[in-house]
């Protein structure tokens, strides 16, 4: 009971925290890419981490929680779409959790290669397909216009995530004791 209590405890300090990590990288660190309404979000590399340590719970609440903040902050509403599809993504980062076993501090090539390859596809079928899909359907938004959109938010989220996310893993994963590497003194 109360290492199950100490999880909750753990996920729930763990999306409040991710969550305004989130709002302050999507706020002040994100870099226009010149098509309207899309930025190079760094945050998206902090939320490979933060769903590599804490998993889909931690990952999907704080950055749709972050990502609705920024937008009622910026735009004055969120736009749900885009912060659903956000949501998702942190959950399918955090799914990627037991794939990765960050915290036994072994994080090989091939783990990273396959986490690469993986957060491509999950931020296509996120920014090509469902976002931009919702926005026709919801908001009544031109298809042109927001499949530009989605198609850069893709490409520069999937580069956000290989790069920065990629170094944090790393640099997490050198930090934890690797599994069976302590022996015990005679």
């Amino acid at each position: 009971m109360q290492n199950k209590q100490s999880t909750s405890i753990r996920t729930v300090v763990a999306t409040g925290i991710g969550a305004a990590v989130i709002f302050v990288l999507m706020k002040f660190v994100a870099i226009p890419t010149g098509v309207p309404n899309t930025q190079f979000n760094v945050a998206m590399g902090f939320l490979a981490l933060l769903g590599a340590i804490f998993g889909p719970v931690a990952a999907g609440l704080a950055v749709f929680i972050g990502h609705a903040l920024n937008d009622f902050v910026t735009y004055g509403s969120p736009w749900w779409t885009w912060v659903i599809v956000d949501g998702l993504i942190g959950v399918a980062f955090g799914l990627a959790k037991n794939r990765l076993k960050i915290d036994q501090g072994v994080l090989s090539k091939a783990k990273l290669i396959w986490f690469n390859l993986y957060q491509i596809v999950i931020n296509f079928i996120g920014w090509v397909i469902l976002a931009p899909t919702g926005d026709i359907i919801i908001y009544h938004e031109p298809a042109s216009k927001v499949y530009v959109q989605g198609i850069t938010t893709w490409i520069v989220d999937s580069i956000s995530v290989a790069v920065i996310g990629t170094i944090l893993l790393v640099l997490y994963a050198r930090t934890r004791t690797q599994h069976g590497s302590l022996k015990k003194e005679r």
